[in-house]
C-alpha cells in the first residue's frame, strides 16, 4: 500500500456501491466501472448514502465513475474487485479482459458468493494473483470480508488482501480452500436449511422462526461467535445436546421443496412483494431503515 492507493470495482449495483464506499472511506482512489450508462448515473448518490451511514461523507471525493473499463488508469490500480451479477460466463469474460489491462502485480478478485475463484479464473495465465473478496450485504456496514484462496493463489496475495481489508477497518477471514460457499455462507446455509424445514413442516411460522434466531442465540452472536460461546457455556453440554438433536435435523441435499415452490411462483421476497412474508412499499422502506439502523448500532457495539 502506498500514499495513494487505487482500486477498481467492476459493477455499480448495490454490492458494488457498498464495496466502493468502504474503499472510499479508507481513503483509496476508487474507480467504479459500470457499462450501463443509466446505472452509472445512480452510483455517486448510492455511494454518498453509504458514506453518510459510515459518517465519512468527505470521502466521496475519492470516487470516480467510468463507463469505459479500458480507459481507467490501469498503471495505478493495485486491486480489482469484480462485483457483477452471479453469472459465471460474465465473470470469466471480465477476468480475461482485466488480465490484459492491469499491471502484473495487481490482485484480481471477485465478490462472487457461490462460484469458486478457480472456476472464474480457469485457463487464465495469472491465477496466482486471483482470489475471492467476498463482502456481505450491505457491504459498507457488515465488517467481515472473506479472502478466498484457490490452489493457484500466491499466499502473499492472500496476505496482502487481508492487510488491505484490515486497514479499511474491516475484519478479514482467510479461507484457504476454495470450497463452495466459502466459510460464512456454509454456516448460514446450514442454519437456513433447518429454519425453512421448520416452516415447511408446520412446526413454526416464519415470524416465530425469525424471533427464535434473532432474540435468542442471534443476539449473543454480537458478543461472541458460536465456538467462543460454547467455551463459555460448556462443550460437554453442547456434545450431550448434539447427540440427541443431530439425528433429527434436516439433512436434505437439495433446496427445500417449499422454497423451490416459492421461487416457481415468483414469490422471491421484497423484489416481488411476497416471499416468506407479504410486503408493501411502505413496509419495505420501514423494515430496511430499521434493519440498517440495527446494523449500525451493532457495529458500534462490536467496535467498542
Amino acid at each position: 500500500m502506498t500514499s495513494e492507493n487505487h482500486v477498481v470495482v467492476i459493477g455499480g449495483g448495490t454490492m458494488g456501491a457498498g464495496i466502493a464506499a468502504s474503499f472510499c472511506a479508507g481513503d483509496w482512489i476508487t474507480h467504479v466501472a459500470e457499462t450501463n450508462a443509466m446505472q452509472a448515473e445512480t452510483i455517486p448518490g448510492n455511494v454518498q448514502n453509504c458514506l453518510e451511514q459510515l459518517e465519512a461523507t468527505d470521502c466521496a471525493r475519492n470516487l470516480n465513475v467510468a463507463t469505459d473499463i479500458a480507459a481507467l488508469p490501469w498503471d495505478k490500480i493495485t486491486i480489482v474487485v469484480e462485483a457483477v451479477s452471479e453469472n459465471l460466463e460474465l465473470k470469466q469474460k471480465i477476468f480475461a479482459q482485466v488480465e490484459t489491462l492491469c499491471r502484473p502485480d495487481a490482485a484480481i478478485t471477485s465478490n462472487s458468493s457461490s462460484y469458486p475463484i478457480s472456476e472464474i479464473g480457469k485457463g487464465l495465465a495469472s491465477q496466482n494473483r486471483m482470489a475471492g473478496l467476498h463482502y456481505f450485504m450491505p457491504a459498507h456496514l457488515i465488517p467481515l470480508v472473506e479472502v478466498v484462496s484457490s490452489v493457484h493463489t500466491d499466499p502473499q496475495v492472500g496476505k496482502y488482501l487481508c492487510d488491505v481489508i484490515e486497514a479499511l477497518n474491516k475484519r478479514p477471514v482467510w479461507v484457504k480452500k476454495d470450497i463452495p460457499g466459502f466459510l460464512a455462507n456454509r454456516i448460514q446455509h446450514a442454519l437456513m436449511r433447518e429454519a425453512i424445514f421448520m416452516v415447511e413442516q408446520g412446526i413454526a411460522s416464519p415470524e416465530d422462526v425469525d424471533a427464535a434466531v434473532q432474540l435468542s442465540f442471534g443476539i449473543r452472536y454480537v458478543g461472541a461467535g458460536p465456538l467462543l460461546q460454547k467455551d463459555f457455556s460448556g462443550i460437554d453440554v453442547q456434545n450431550s445436546a448434539a447427540s440427541r438433536i443431530y439425528p433429527d435435523l434436516c439433512n436434505a441435499s437439495e433446496p427445500s421443496p417449499y422454497m423451490q415452490q416459492l421461487v416457481a411462483d415468483g414469490n422471491i421476497g421484497v423484489k416481488s412483494g411476497k416471499g416468506f412474508y407479504s410486503w408493501t412499499k411502505d413496509q419495505i422502506t420501514k423494515q430496511k431503515t430499521r434493519y440498517e439502523e440495527a446494523l449500525i448500532s451493532a457495529l458500534k457495539i462490536i467496535r467498542g
